[in-house]
């Protein structure tokens, strides 16, 4: 496969998020700060590693153990009333929020941004939380004496219920959303990964920035190579810029992987007929993104 971005990015990348590597050991900080590589090439990540090491510290320091009752005031005291973490409510579509060094420089975030910082320093300390994917905001959970506990910590670490979930659809999608079971499921940290790369990714395509929205396209691919959609998706985002041949690759990569697929023969048809250009130009025009053709992020 031909990545568009540099290779000194993919490669490091790759150490993070590699086949081999068991989900549960993914390191989300260090792989997070890589993503924020294609903003600032030269970010030191470990300078950052060790603050989240630091923050995980000053919490032990006010926890003799990890249970929840105690855990949970001490990571809101020293993340959310010491360094001031918040939700950007002012600023939401800024990039910055999705890139790490800026969260911990500036306080502010998105719910996934945020999220990550706030289950990193937890599993530092012992207390392990899952991610939460629901559409339009991340949550966290745990289980405390059999029962479900979802963290927002967009909002200082608020713990909702059910209903509070539904009412956060309802101020998202205007009351057209109703939560169901699988929107509260814990998901992987390559997903919690992915998420985070599209959510970028849309917000450089709501602005029709392809050129900084490709080697985001890159990365989603080096966590999942077998994508057919991210591999279509890309391919059209380098026709975009003119990378015709690149992008011609990506839709025969496309093809192996997802031959079945509902537009696969008129694809394949495009390529026998010398069409694919055509195809290319046709496919930019009618696809609709992940995010639904919006610039609505899942956060």
């Amino acid at each position: 496969m031909h990545y568009t971005a540099s290779p000194e990015l993919i490669d490091t990348f790759s150490v993070f998020v590699a086949p081999e590597i068991e989900d549960d050991q993914i390191d989300l900080i260090r792989a997070a700060l890589v993503i924020a590589r294609t903003e600032y090439p030269n970010l030191d990540i470990e300078a950052y590693a060790a603050r989240v090491e630091q923050l995980a510290r000053r919490v032990a320091a006010l926890v003799p153990d990890p249970n929840p009752r105690l855990a949970l005031p001490a990571l809101n005291r020293v993340l959310f009333e010491g360094m001031k973490l918040r939700g950007n409510r002012e600023d939401y579509y800024n990039p910055r929020n999705s890139f790490l060094n800026d969260v911990l420089d500036r306080g502010v975030g998105i719910p996934i941004t945020l999220s990550i910082v706030y289950m990193e320093v937890a599993r530092r300390v012992g207390f392990s939380l899952s991610g939460v994917g629901m559409p339009g905001h991340f949550l966290l959970k745990y289980y405390e004496d059999g029962r479900e506990r979802l963290i927002d910590c967009f909002n200082h670490g608020d713990i909702l219920t059910r209903q509070d979930c539904q009412s956060r659809l309802d101020e998202i999608y205007s009351g057209e959303m109703a939560l169901r079971p699988e929107f509260l499921h814990p998901i992987s940290r390559r997903q919690i990964l992915t998420r985070m790369l599209n959510n970028l990714k849309t917000v450089y395509l709501s602005t029709r920035n392809f050129r900084k929205a490709l080697p985001i396209a890159d990365l989603i691919l080096v966590i999942f190579p077998r994508s057919a959609e991210d591999a279509k998706q890309r391919a059209l985002l380098r026709y975009s810029m003119g990378l015709n041949r690149l992008a011609a690759e990506d839709l025969e990569e496309f093809l192996r992987i997802s031959p079945d697929a509902s537009d696969a023969e008129e694809i394949r048809f495009s390529r026998w007929s010398g069409g694919m250009e055509r195809k290319l130009r046709t496919a930019v025009v009618t696809m609709r993104w992940r995010s639904g053709g919006s610039c609505r992020i899942w956060p």
